[in-house]
């Protein structure tokens, strides 16, 4: 798909073979004004059956061709100019980490039947409706973060750890990210360890500062945002994050490196009284550093308040992650191919109507 508004050019100076164009323009006019001046004095009513049928009618059979021909040859002489632009294209996704919230909020029972069994079923839908070659890992998210399931193309396996997913106290989303980062991208070059334990952190600058396996905090180089098209990280929560490492600074270290962040929110704003061990609590859906995690990310925030909002999530999840790539390209022999299918459709046209090319 091309973006229209994004279209440059790589030698803007042969825009100037455009004023070619009202040259040829000129030039037909002349030779229809001639045409009819020597049909005139043959006596010739060269023009008489086409005005019969309309002017307009009688304006397109005649010079219709003209105007398709005129139109082929301008996109011609943009083409010469070297168009590019920012294309659309599908990429191959090649691992998917779905961070599954655990913790005890999600117990909930403003998403029917609850908010941990609702996000396994729009968990069981996602893996189920992805490629064959995709890989997808699950981490559970709570007190800790920890990977249930490494990134296999195994669907059985990705299913049973969607269904033993233990319930804990707390929610480490910022943890959740790290761990998902280093499982589907073991190269990253991060420090899992001392994101995840910022009191391991030495006093120097931390991003260039090793830790004992010689591995920065955080990588050397940094990408654009959304420029990693092979992997991405689905998170299902409710946003309530209260434990371990900064969940929007965390969310940087994955925009870092180019990965993008789906967020889905379960749950409702207004939340409900959620009851354990003698105590009660409102636990309502946090949607505002879920939007912001997305969008640091170039990823998008979706909202689960019922079944028909999962099945939509599910289908919108699947086609941004599977054809999202912006690119810009070249596109010259895209606009060379427009314009000798306009010059061959008009200089058809006229042999079929007139029994000769102009």
């Amino acid at each position: 798909m091309l973006e229209l508004h994004s279209i440059t050019w790589i030698w803007p100076f042969m825009l100037w073979g455009l004023c070619a164009l009202p040259l040829i323009v000129l030039l037909y006019i002349f030779l229809v004004r001639r045409s009819k001046q020597k049909h005139a004095s043959l006596n010739t009513p060269w023009t008489d059956s086409y005005v019969s049928k309309g002017a307009v009618r009688s304006w397109l059979s005649r010079h219709g061709f003209t105007l398709v021909m005129a139109l082929g040859i301008g996109v011609l002489l943009l083409a010469m100019a070297r168009p590019r632009a920012i294309l659309l294209l599908p990429s191959r996704m090649e691992t998917v980490m779905l961070a599954i919230d655990s913790s005890g909020s999600m117990r909930a029972s403003d998403v029917q039947p609850s908010r941990i069994e609702a996000a396994q079923t729009a968990a069981r839908l996602f893996v189920n409706g992805q490629p064959s070659h995709v890989k997808l890992g699950i981490v559970s998210v709570a007190g800790t973060a920890a990977v249930v399931q490494a990134p296999t193309e195994t669907r059985d396996d990705l299913m049973k750890a969607i269904d033993n997913l233990p319930l804990q106290r707390g929610s480490a989303l910022g943890s959740g990210i790290v761990i998902s980062l280093a499982a589907m991208l073991p190269a990253s070059g991060i420090n899992v360890d001392q994101l995840i334990n910022p009191e391991m952190r030495p006093e120097q600058n931390p991003a260039l500062t090793p830790n004992k396996s010689n591995q920065p905090i955080v990588p050397k180089i940094k990408l654009e945002p959304g420029a990693n098209s092979s992997a991405a990280i689905v998170l299902m929560t409710d946003g309530q994050s209260n434990i371990g490492p900064d969940f929007i600074k965390m969310a940087q270290v994955a925009a870092d490196l180019g990965v993008r962040i789906y967020t889905i929110g379960f749950g409702t704003p207004e939340g409900v009284i959620l009851k354990a061990q003698g105590m009660a609590m409102r636990v309502k859906l946090d949607e505002a550093p879920l939007k912001q995690v997305a969008e640091i990310t170039r990823g998008e925030y979706f909202r689960a308040a019922s079944e028909k909002d999962m099945e939509r999530i599910y289908q919108s999840l699947s086609m941004r992650i599977v054809m999202q790539k912006h690119q810009m390209s070249e596109v010259t022999a895209l606009f060379m191919l427009v314009g000798m299918l306009l010059v061959t459709l008009g200089g058809a046209w006229s042999i079929w109507r007139h029994g000769r090319l102009v």
